[in-house]
């Protein structure tokens, strides 16, 4: 595991909690929480979060309260200072990025605009 930069992404308590939660529920041990960002969503830009066991040599770990998240070099450069977040409400619960990258948000916070 190289490059192990914070990127100065960091992750609230809410966030911390669920993807240790999500972490200990997979049986597969040897998967790892990604975030990237693709194309699409109402604003340009959508994030996207998954456990995964592929890794590339294009990829960035990041360690932040002894997890490892893991960013792809794309993806990197639009949420570098963000700040992940975990909600749970009446309108569902969901990862949510405070990312001061984005000019515009749309309003379900999924997706965004440089």
């Amino acid at each position: 595991m190289k490059n192990k930069k914070s990127f100065n992404i960091k992750f609230t308590k809410s966030a911390y909690k669920k993807i240790k939660k999500l972490s200990l529920q997979n049986k597969n041990k040897n998967l790892n929480f990604r975030i990237y960002i693709q194309g699409g969503g109402c604003s340009g830009f959508k994030y996207g979060f998954f456990f995964d066991k592929n890794l590339s040599n294009y990829d960035i770990f990041i360690k932040n309260k002894n997890i490892i998240i893991i960013i792809d070099k794309i993806s990197i450069q639009y949420i570098i200072g963000s700040t992940i977040d975990y909600i749970e409400n009446l309108e569902g619960s969901k990862f949510i990025v405070n990312n001061p990258n984005a000019k515009n948000n749309c309003s379900c916070g999924l997706s965004f605009d440089i």
